[in-house]
């Protein structure tokens, strides 16, 4: 299947933060096989004005893949020990970019447990810097092009997330942001509802209902 093409990512950032919902996240290791998810969660980030985002201090050798093309992959380590991964969004020298802060695991589960070993599968993949250790995403993949067919890291095309399936709210862990940027309502959540799990073919270990079970039976 054919990446999102560039175009895809010219959007509003909210818009494309929006539309990564659904969408699959999908690494290419160097012997071939795939370790991917389902964009669950994501955060917007807007640009020199946005004080949350880190193009708001103007271009640095940190930020620079933010001013580049659209669909490009920034990828940036954080509190000293995280990686995470960012999609640059809207034109050239424009600087947004749209934080994966989570997947749905649908490919590689097995790489995927090991390289995320001593954690349920529910912690897998729930947080930013989870999906890079998950899907072995460091710096050396930050400005990689996310819509070129032989990319070691894209994003594929996937399946659709009624608006009434998602929750929005203010971005997190930007404590230091002043008003109004800290209360912006462009993070997004894609809240499955039990049912459509099976339709997303995600294996039964890591649907709700499996979660419950395990839990109750401790």
């Amino acid at each position: 299947m054919r990446p999102l093409p560039p175009e895809f990512y010219l959007d509003p950032v909210t818009h494309v933060a929006r539309a990564l919902l659904g969408q699959r996240l999908v690494r290419r290791l160097e012997d071939g096989r795939r370790l991917a998810g389902y964009i669950v969660e994501t955060e917007a980030y807007d640009g020199e004005e946005d004080k949350a985002c880190h193009a708001s201090r103007g271009r640095t050798p940190r930020n620079a893949v933010m001013f580049g093309p659209p669909g490009r992959a920034y990828v940036y380590f954080t509190y000293g020990m995280h990686w995470c991964l960012n999609a640059v969004v809207r034109p050239e020298g424009q600087p947004a970019a749209v934080l994966i802060r989570a997947i749905l695991p649908c490919e590689g589960l097995e790489q995927i447990a090991q390289n995320r070993a001593g954690r349920p599968p529910a912690e897998w993949t729930n947080g930013p810097a989870k999906v890079c250790q998950a899907l072995k995403i460091d710096g050396r993949l930050n400005g990689c092009d996310l819509t070129a067919a032989d990319s070691p890291l894209v994003i594929e095309p996937g399946l659709n997330v009624p608006q009434d399936w998602i929750q929005v709210g203010a971005r997190v862990g930007i404590a230091y942001a002043p008003e109004p940027w800290r209360s912006m309502p462009w993070r997004f959540i894609a809240h499955l509802p039990v049912e459509a799990y099976a339709t997303w073919e995600i294996p039964a270990f890591l649907r709700p209902e499996a979660r419950s079970k395990k839990a109750r039976g401790r």
